[in-house]
């Protein structure tokens, strides 16, 4: 669809808010919200851990009677279903009366879908939909993982020298990249509901799994093992890869294992995102990132990554890779 500078400006914010949320939304969907009238920004809001206050109710809340005439942009159809722990946003934005409701993408849960659009369109207020709609699945992958595929979105993060050893021979592996590469690969830790490590992991370096930055240590994801491994009651163990699928409302899973662990999830199709930290040294003789896959010939190997990032972090490169459609 058509879509002009300003709705691309205010609904790009949208999403950038709906980033505050991953990780923290439970099984609800992160999504963003702005209301604007006369070009100013009146109120904007992001889902709240567990799910509530939901994105349109924060910015509601915020904007009060002014909303009224104002036009409002949410990363996802406003929720139609009822729910014990409030009112549907369809009806809070309906009541609010604004004059122009712009949506990036439709809900994928069926209570929902075009059923929040129809009832904002039934009461006289201009809907439109689809603006920056690609922008906003990735904002919310977590979500459209979870109800499309039955698991969570997963992240597998390797830190690897330029000769792709994640390790010397003897294990040693701290540090391979630089503090602005770590403090990174935290920030990603706070923006996952869960953290999976290999048992062999679990053994060797007995990791923390924790968020080591100020402001963020209370965004530490659940941690979970893959194997049999003795680790605290908090954490989840699992016993095979597609049984990510049974830790229950989890949107975003981060993949930190060995090469065992990496190949495990690679060879059965479930990893959606790369993140590659890369540091500018040569180990030689070292252990690699990925076990093998059982890859039969390399033009199989081709066409199943797009990059969607690259970045300098200090000396270390950063590239992030999306799975291929």
């Amino acid at each position: 669809m058509l879509t002009s500078n300003q709705d691309a400006r205010f609904m790009s914010a949208a999403i950038a808010l709906s980033e505050r949320g991953r990780g923290r939304t439970g099984e609800n969907p992160n999504v963003g919200c702005i209301i604007v009238k006369d070009g100013m920004i009146i109120g904007r809001g992001w889902t709240q851990p567990g799910g509530r206050p939901h994105a349109e109710a924060m910015a509601l809340a915020q904007a009060g009677s002014e909303a009224q005439g104002a036009d409002i942009y949410v990363t996802m159809e406003p929720c139609a279903h009822k729910s014990e722990r409030g009112p549907t946003c369809a009806d809070l934005v309906k009541d609010a009366a604004p004059a122009r409701v712009i949506v990036a993408t439709l809900d994928i849960d069926e209570r929902t879908r075009r059923h929040g659009i129809d009832r904002l369109g039934d009461a006289g207020i201009s809907v439109s939909v689809g603006v920056l709609e690609q922008q906003a699945h990735r904002a919310m992958a977590g979500f459209f993982t979870r109800m499309e595929k039955g698991r969570p979105y997963v992240t597998l993060k390797l830190a690897m020298s330029l000769d792709g050893c994640i390790a010397m021979a003897d294990g040693t592996s701290k540090w391979i990249t630089g503090d602005r590469a770590r403090a990174h690969a935290h920030l990603e830790r706070a923006r996952c509901d869960a953290i999976l490590v290999g048992a062999g992991t679990v053994a060797a370096d007995r990791p923390g799994l924790d968020v080591r930055l100020d402001g963020l240590t209370d965004r530490s994801p659940k941690p979970v093992v893959l194997g049999k491994a003795e680790v605290p009651e908090h954490w989840a163990e699992i016993s095979e890869p597609h049984a990510i699928a049974e830790l229950g409302q989890i949107n975003w899973l981060l993949i930190e294992g060995g090469a065992a662990t990496a190949a495990s999830f690679l060879k059965a199709d479930l990893v959606d995102r790369l993140l590659l930290y890369r540091a500018p040294i040569i180990i030689g003789g070292g252990l690699t990132g990925v076990a093998d896959i059982g890859l039969e010939n390399l033009d199989s190997a081709h066409g199943q990554w797009n990059r969607l990032d690259r970045r300098n972090l200090g000396q270390d490169v950063l590239e992030i890779y999306e799975r291929a459609a």
